[in-house]
């Protein structure tokens, strides 16, 4: 009984650590709109790139979604974003876009 308590509080503690702050939400938010709306659309209906709706994400995975984010895309206008986001703030994005936000 006790390692379960102490493995629900580890991952408690992770999870606060872990957790992405109002502040930087909202910053990211404001990426999602200005600096992938930028080639995708203002309204992710597409432009220089594809379009980022849920509907259009339906057979991406996650993993797949996250790599490209992260590594960008050869050969494309894709840039990569690693330097400046991280693969929890990547999760975060690409729950937006699955929402539709």
């Amino acid at each position: 009984m006790k390692i379960y308590c102490l493995i629900g509080l580890l991952l408690s503690i992770l999870t606060i650590a872990n957790a992405i702050s109002p502040n930087r939400e909202i910053e990211l938010k404001n990426f999602l709109e200005q600096d992938c709306g930028s080639c995708h659309g203002m309204t992710l209906q597409g432009g220089l790139g594809t379009p980022l709706t849920p509907q259009a994400l339906l057979d991406k995975s996650n993993d797949y979604l996250k790599t490209i984010i992260l590594y960008g895309k050869p050969t494309t206008a894709m840039p990569a974003w690693k330097s400046l986001l991280t693969e929890q703030e990547v999760d975060f994005i690409i729950q937006m876009l699955r929402q539709g936000k």
